[in-house]
């Protein structure tokens, strides 16, 4: 029989709880016999206080705030689609990104205005690549490299080609695979010759129609060239209406030297009007960009100057200098005195050989005798030299006379640079010492 509830409850009943079970076992009951606790009849509270106790967790957990987020195992399978969400999220930004390098590799636009552009011999289609790659972001050069060899079946040919403004790389690989089916012709005009060799050298080629050059009579005159090209309004009065026939009407400088190539057929119009286009630009730019207090009233001057800085050195570092020697004589008043200014004056009648009545002679180009520029440029001059002409070097010299070894000696006085025409002079005796007879 169980023990009767007490009608106080006791202030700590479970602790008089945990002491019932504890002694319940060893102890009797006042002498009588009693019956033991059955384990079905305290079973129901230890089973409620559990429960209760877990709710009780349960119920702090939810608002607690170290409360930890739920862990799945690795065999559930809400981790498993967990992880497959993030690995297709990941695919999706790779595919993402390679889609739009792809996109930005083939039809991305470069900056740059309508032109021509020269493609040289022995040039491939991966040398086009930097400036894009340089300009485009996300540009990719493998893409652009598996392009070409799944697009383009043929080699790079020489040539000239017209590209549209602000191209993409597919369009340009287009247009340059359509040289494939043209066959070119190779144009080279060297720095320094002159305009009538540059006329020669399209006449003699049979790749280039003849338009302009040549007429039913002959090769055609200075002013029915300029008038077919429309160039005679680029040219001074002073020149067209001179009188000596080298000067009048005459386009030397106006014509870029470099090596062209065009479709074969192309006309000799066409390629002068695209050399004239090119000095221009050169010029134009060069003339925007100089440097102050320069003698030169024109861009023309400017040309005419470049011309003889040409051909008085090829060597890009003296450039230069010579362009600060006739600067600088310029403002002392002092005459050019160049030597390709005798011979382009004495025109055919040139030999190989200035002699003392060639220097004495007085033609509209030599600079020994006038004052000032000569009246058109001498020589086709290259953009180098056009730029040298406007930016002369930091220099006081005013003479400058060729070593005979390479190169030239300035100097800034007289006497020095007569000093330095006799170690010219005593060096080329030593060589023709040392050259043996024919």
């Amino acid at each position: 029989m169980s023990k009767p509830t007490p009608d106080t409850p006791s202030d700590e009943p479970n602790k008089k709880q945990a002491s019932d079970k504890a002694d319940a076992p060893n102890e009797p009951t006042d002498g009588l016999d009693s019956e033991p606790v059955m384990a079905d009849e305290q079973a129901p509270v230890a089973t409620d206080e559990s429960e209760e106790d877990k709710a009780l967790a349960t119920d702090i957990s939810l608002i607690s705030s170290q409360s930890k987020p739920r862990k799945y195992k690795k065999d559930n399978p809400s981790f498993f689609m967990q992880r497959g969400y993030q690995i297709l999220l990941v695919l999706g930004l790779i595919a993402a990104f390679l889609l739009v390098m792809v996109y930005q590799t083939l039809f991305g636009r470069i900056e740059q205005p309508e032109q021509k552009v020269t493609i040289e011999q022995g040039d491939t289609y991966y040398g086009l690549l930097p400036q894009w790659q340089q300009q485009i972001p996300l540009f990719s050069s493998t893409v652009a490299k598996i392009y070409i060899k799944s697009q383009v079946d043929a080699p790079l040919h020489a040539g000239i080609y017209q590209l549209p403004a602000n191209p993409t790389i597919a369009e340009v690989l287009h247009i340059l695979g359509q040289g494939a089916k043209v066959a070119m012709v190779k144009v080279q005009i060297i720095e320094g010759r002159s305009v009538n060799e540059l006329y020669q050298t399209l006449r003699d080629n049979p790749g280039i129609k003849k338009e302009v050059l040549i007429t039913d009579s002959g090769d055609a005159s200075n002013a029915s060239i300029a008038q077919a090209l429309d160039l005679v309004d680029i040219l001074p009065d002073s020149v067209t209406s001179h009188s000596d026939p080298i000067v009048q009407y005459n386009l030397e400088g106006w014509f870029a030297p470099d090596t062209y190539y065009y479709g074969e057929g192309a006309s000799d119009k066409q390629v002068l009007t695209d050399l004239y286009k090119r000095q221009q630009q050169a010029l134009t730019d060069a003339w925007e960009n100089r440097a102050p207090d320069l003698p030169y009233k024109t861009p023309y001057e400017a040309l005419i100057m470049a011309s003889i800085i040409e051909k008085e050195t090829s060597i890009p570092e003296e450039r230069p200098l010579v362009s600060a020697v006739f600067t600088n004589r310029f403002t002392k008043g002092m005459r050019m005195q160049t030597d390709p200014t005798i011979i382009y004056g004495m025109g055919s009648r040139y030999d190989g050989n200035i002699r003392r009545k060639d220097i004495d002679e007085k033609t509209a180009y030599n600079t020994y005798q006038i004052d000032g520029l000569p009246p058109t440029p001498i020589a086709l001059p290259s953009a180098a030299s056009i730029e040298a002409t406007l930016h002369p070097a930091d220099s006081d010299a005013l003479y400058f006379v060729a070593t005979g070894t390479g190169g030239h000696k300035f100097t800034n006085n007289l006497a020095d640079h007569n000093r330095a025409v006799q170690e010219y002079l005593k060096v080329m005796r030593e060589k023709k010492a040392q050259t043996p007879p024919e």
